[in-house]
């Protein structure tokens, strides 16, 4: 069957049409998004600046704070703008790259935090090997397969999109472009192209929350035959892990692992992986680390001395 595209944009519903909850949303999510810049940015500045990107556990928390910055940006700058917009459109070429863009830094996301797993897995369970096999050159070519394997994705969602045809309306109800509401738009049968999204993301979420709850499991386990001190402080970080895993694979799981219908609250639990996590990661990763909370004293203390001494 040809494929045939009669639709040169789409229409945005966003989160609401009402005037009043629509302002009250420009100045929450503007908030989110400084919080979200500032937070993420001060953990990249206080890592590479300080010996702590020699671990490889903030080799890794230091991409993850980029990528968030970039997922995030392939939607809430849009939704912000178009919250007091009259009309909410975006282009159907722009609609495929925001797609893709979203697709391809999520699913980085997604295995960055199972690196982060394994990598406290060998630091916990494997101890004297971990300097051997957490090496720089391997940490660097997990972060390139992390990137490999979120572009086969991505390519694989805008593939389906592309190959979807769209001949009546265009009204997405939803704040960004998402293959679930292009699908409902469809003017074809999507039952197949369904099957083809819960494979692509509902399944691969779903197998890759279980092997890192598993993993987290076999690391919790193997805490108790340490002392009381290192205990302590593993339990603290995988905690913090544990807790980003949840917020971010919670609502992802809730609306792909599902066959291809969409409800009215999956705009609200997107919220909790496009905005609310990336807003949240920094906090929960330094809150309760010693080791970050110290050298963003030392980078930001050191920093405004400079400035000061110039300034005199």
């Amino acid at each position: 069957m040809k494929n045939k595209n009669n639709v040169t944009e789409f229409i945005l519903l966003g989160l609401s049409q009402n005037n009043q909850v629509q302002i009250l949303c420009f100045v929450i999510f503007l908030f989110c998004y400084m919080a979200i810049l500032m937070g993420n940015l001060i953990v990249i500045i206080s890592i590479t600046c300080s010996q702590l990107l020699e671990q490889p556990m903030y080799f890794f928390l230091t991409y993850l704070s980029f990528v968030d910055i970039c997922y995030t940006s392939t939607v809430t700058p849009k939704l912000i703008s178009d919250v007091l917009a009259e009309r909410k459109s975006i282009s159907y070429p722009n609609c495929l790259i925001q797609l893709f863009t979203m697709h391809f830094f999520g699913a980085v996301e997604v295995f960055i935090l199972t690196e982060m797993a394994y990598d406290r897995y060998v630091a916990i369970c494997k101890p004297l090997h971990y300097m051997a096999i957490m090496s720089r050159d391997r940490c660097n070519a997990l972060v390139l397969a992390a990137c490999a394997a979120g572009f086969l994705h991505s390519f694989a969602q805008l593939l389906l999109a592309v190959l979807l045809p769209f001949c009546g309306p265009n009204e997405i109800d939803h704040y960004f472009c998402d293959i679930y509401p292009l699908l409902k738009l469809a003017c074809t049968d999507t039952h197949r192209f369904g099957l083809l999204v819960i494979a692509n993301s509902g399944t691969m979420g779903l197998v890759v929350f279980m092997v890192l709850m598993a993993s987290y499991g076999v690391i919790l386990s193997n805490l108790r035959a340490q002392s009381s001190e290192s205990h302590q402080k593993a339990l603290s970080t995988c905690g913090s892990h544990i807790t980003v895993v949840v917020l971010f694979f919670g609502p992802v799981l809730f609306i792909y692992i599902r066959p291809a219908t969409t409800f009215q609250e999956d705009k609200f639990w997107a919220l909790f992986y496009t905005i609310i996590a990336p807003m949240f990661n920094p906090l929960i990763y330094t809150l309760k680390n010693s080791e970050m909370k110290n050298a963003m004293k030392k980078v930001w203390n050191k920093s405004i001395f400079k400035r000061r001494k110039q300034i005199f």
